[in-house]
């Protein structure tokens, strides 16, 4: 096999001029090693190179991720005030907005997957403004008609559906976005930055809602300010490239694996299985605990501004810690033991968090929520990395999608699970929060599980061993 020519030696091809049969300069058709996916002709994938186009498809999915993450946590740091505006009877009922969106993103999966392997990364992106964009005008509109009489919910809640259903287009891009755009050391960080831009847009609406909603009727406005946000940050969505004229490295362009062989492929995969059940109870706990912040600080004399800065630094805290450890990751590529730290410390963070709101003052639980967040963060974007790098060669968008499944599910059960242990008379979710901190220790066990006792070699990083074994 001749040896792959030099990745920043070969020109930036003319995207006017690319074609399929052209042949890399210096180089004939026999002398090109033929590793074809994703429409790169023969000659296409020996030249390796990165292109600067891949910050704007990058930039317009953290953009989405941020406004739909938004549109999610929209009324659970307003939970009161939006209970009292519908003339809603229960609490359970507010937190069904939240609960019916982890939902909406199971339904969606399997579209998501068959989107982003024949229609590519634009096309989910279409689809992720049409939903939301809809969504959160339906919301508007739901709450605005008969304002004075509590609007209408079962509107409002058609809405939130909506944008659920877009949410697993931006949430599973990442991973076959950075596998398509980026090296194997700027993947970590590629990730992240849109991964985390989905917690960003929660911490934005914990931050920023309660301040937009200083009495119940102040629902409707909030809700026309986010969809006109909303409408305008998917516009540059028309803008992305759907792939880069030619791959940055050879992992990207060896071809994957159909589904038909890659989904039984993942399922027989132990390390896999360990990975799926730390991510989706770890991911799970942390969508029903920003969901329900406010709900479980509010029993203790926390005001609803007070739970909402408290969720606003459990993101921000996380977003700066996975600023600096996930370009470690990418350099270092220590995924395993990334985890086998992050999450035990997650879960002692949950048992924390037990204890922390009964102080009766802030900096407790803000100490708390700054390390969950950190940690958290910091584990989100290495775990979906990981888990394609170890599965490697299956496409990237299978494993995110189910391990985000997973994770949504797991929400969704546990909002519902946590609001039924709630007491009843006084709001206490302290039998709640010790459910947290119990099945969060199962995560722990599960991470330490994987790779252990002789399976060092099921968790390889596959595509960074092909990539340097190529020269890259």
């Amino acid at each position: 096999m001749s040896p792959s020519p030099p990745r920043l030696t070969a020109p930036e091809p003319d995207p006017k001029t690319d074609s399929k049969n052209a042949t890399a300069p210096g180089y004939d058709d026999t002398s090109v090693q033929q590793i074809v996916t994703r429409d790169f002709s023969f000659a296409e994938a020996a030249i390796y190179r990165v292109y600067r186009r891949r910050w704007v498809g990058l930039a317009t999915l953290m953009l989405m991720n941020i406004m739909i993450s938004w549109g999610w946590i929209t009324f659970a740091p307003v939970s009161t005030s939006t209970q009292t505006f519908f003339r809603l009877q229960k609490a359970s009922s507010v937190n069904w907005l939240s609960t019916v969106i982890f939902l909406a993103y199971i339904c969606m999966s399997p579209v998501v997957i068959y989107s982003l392997r024949h229609f590519g990364v634009r096309a989910a992106l279409l689809f992720a403004a049409g939903f939301s964009v809809t969504g959160v005008w339906l919301r508007f509109i739901g709450a605005r008609i008969g304002s004075s009489e509590g609007g209408h919910f079962p509107v409002v809640m058609v809405g939130q559906i909506l944008i659920g259903f877009g949410q697993p287009f931006v949430l599973s891009a990442p991973a076959y976005y950075s596998d398509l755009w980026f090296t194997s050391n700027q993947r970590i960080t590629a990730n992240a930055l849109v991964s985390l831009s989905n917690p960003l847009g929660a911490a934005l609406g914990q931050l920023i809602d309660p301040f937009l909603v200083s009495q119940p009727s102040d629902i409707p406005n909030m809700l026309l300010y986010i969809a006109i946000i909303t409408t305008a940050v998917t516009a540059p969505v028309f803008f992305v490239h759907g792939k880069p004229p030619t791959p940055p490295c050879p992992s990207s362009a060896q071809e994957k694996l159909p589904f038909k062989s890659a989904f039984p492929r993942v399922l027989r995969s132990l390390e896999f299985w360990l990975i799926f059940i730390m991510f989706s109870i770890l991911v799970g706990f942390f969508n029903a605990s920003s969901s329900l912040l406010n709900q479980i600080l509010e029993p203790y004399g926390y005001s609803e501004n007070e739970a909402g800065i408290g969720g606003a630094i459990l993101i921000v805290v996380g977003l700066l810690a996975s600023a600096v450890v996930s370009p470690i990751i990418d350099r270092s590529h220590t995924f395993l033991l990334a985890i086998r730290i992050l999450v035990p410390v997650i879960s002692i963070c949950y048992i924390g968090l037990i204890f922390a709101p009964t102080s009766g003052s802030l900096a407790p639980p803000y100490v708390v929520l700054a390390f969950l967040g950190a940690a958290s963060f910091s584990l989100l974007p290495l775990s979906l990395e990981f888990i394609v790098e170890i599965t490697h060669p299956v496409s990237p968008e299978i494993t995110s999608t189910i391990l985000w499944s997973g994770g949504q599910l797991l929400g969704a059960v546990f909002i519902l699970s946590m609001t039924a242990l709630t007491d009843s008379q006084t709001g206490n979710m302290r039998r709640a929060l010790v459910f947290q901190a119990a099945i969060s220790c199962v995560a722990a066990i599960a991470a330490l599980g994987i790779g252990f006792g002789g399976r060092v070699v099921h968790v390889k990083a596959r595509r960074i061993a092909l990539d340097t074994s190529e020269g890259m």
